[in-house]
């Protein structure tokens, strides 16, 4: 290659890949330098200008002139020797053509990170491109890839899994993603295992905010502000909790995300590929809160422990294994939705409480109990029926009298 066809080519990629062109080739001089170094067996340092109009290529040799310092051993001036070789052009062009391709891989990686560094909790829509075992590319625009990974973090430590459990794709399947991390390429942090080779952009699909972002764009009352999404608990794949609330006294916000026959709900539950969605009224009462967050079971009494952050639930005995849920997973997503930790006892189990200012009364609980009205020390009623006609049970009977 001709020393001006070199530089023409050098401009055309760094104006095709918007390189600045200077940075260009002074990276490729400071490659030639090494490379030159070596091919010429020199003593010392070696320095390669390229002339900016002709594309012409120097070697010189670094000599040092004059003593070193003598407390770091280096040299502060040196001469300049022209080692020029005959064919140093094709010695450049074998040289380039790798050190361009790492030049444009990495400015490529830089310009994706300033783009998109300031984009980290955006949604996405990206086209499948293909999988591997470990991660699967996501073309997001023309030129810019993402990874989601989904590797199994007991055999690979420190990497992520962000795939729903039960989830693959296709070629072409188009996917909603969030973006939750881009690489900076110019960090000096630990890097991830084949990073290079791997797109600098990582999304999630099991992250709680991409059901903020789908809910925000199908229910026009939470991206207006309107309605508020206060807390989410998801457990991917399987089942998530949303606590909203409205910013306005006649708006139900939970008829607002469910929207007209569930329509609204629908879709975010269809992007989740089935994933079951339960939206709930946020209170700033906590033992309201709590009750609605174990929702859809029926809560009788809350008894809040403020200083232990503890909430200890009673249910009907026909709604423990509803409140609990499959393998404890409705109390799970509440304790997590709500911040608390959440207690559940089923009526029979602990006695009916006393009503108090801790305590919330289901409205949908009769007003008249048929178990014994006997209430002891501790606070704890008798878990006993009252006798026909009498207010306790025959254990207590004696105190009917009284």
């Amino acid at each position: 290659m001709a020393t001006s066809e070199l530089i023409e080519a050098l401009q055309a990629l760094a104006h095709e890949r918007k390189i600045d062109e200077f940075y260009l080739i002074e990276r490729l001089e400071q490659s030639l330098a090494k490379s030159y170094e070596r091919i010429l067996d020199l003593e010392w340092d070696a320095r390669v200008t390229i002339d900016r109009q002709t594309g012409k290529i120097y070697v010189y040799e670094l000599v040092p002139v004059g003593e070193p310092d003598e407390e770091t051993g280096e040299y502060a001036e040196f001469e300049e020797r022209d080692v020029t070789p005959a064919d140093v052009s094709r010695i450049a062009a074998q040289n380039a053509k790798g050190v361009i391709a790492s030049i444009v891989r990495e400015a490529g990686r830089q310009s994706i990170y300033e783009e998109f560094a300031g984009r980290v909790g955006d949604l996405v829509t990206g086209t499948v491109l293909q999988g591997t075992p470990d991660f699967t590319i996501i073309k997001i625009r023309d030129g810019v890839e993402a990874e989601l990974p989904h590797y199994d973090v007991k055999r690979s430590a420190g990497e992520r899994n962000e795939r729903p459990a039960g989830e693959h794709y296709r070629h072409n399947q188009r996917l909603k993603v969030l973006i939750i991390d881009v690489r900076d390429p110019s960090s000096d942090a630990p890097r991830a295992r084949g990073e290079q080779a791997r797109p600098p952009i990582v999304v999630s699909r099991t992250h709680p905010d991409l059901i903020r972002r789908l809910f925000e764009i199908e229910v026009p009352e939470i991206y207006d502000g309107m309605v508020e999404i206060k807390s989410i608990a998801r457990e991917p794949g399987a089942r998530s909790k949303v606590a909203v609330a409205s910013r306005e006294d006649n708006l139900d916000p939970v008829g607002a995300c469910v929207g007209p026959k569930g329509s609204r709900v629908r879709m975010v539950v269809e992007e989740l590929r089935n994933e079951r969605v339960d939206v709930i009224q946020w209170n700033d009462d906590p033992a309201a809160y709590v009750a609605n967050a174990l929702s859809p079971a029926k809560v009788s009494h809350v008894s809040i422990d403020e200083d232990n952050h503890y909430a200890t639930v009673v249910v009907p005995d026909d709604q423990l294994s509803l409140a609990i849920g499959k393998e404890g997973q409705n109390a799970r997503l509440a304790a997590r939705l709500t911040g608390w930790h959440i207690d559940i006892k089923s009526a029979s189990f602990a006695g009916e409480p006393m009503a108090s200012e801790n305590i919330l009364i289901d409205e949908d609980e009769p007003a008249e109990d048929e178990t014994c009205a006997y209430v002891a020390e501790d606070g704890t009623r008798c878990r006993n029926h009252a006798r026909e006609g009498s207010r306790y049970c025959g254990v207590h009977a004696d105190l009917d009298e009284s």
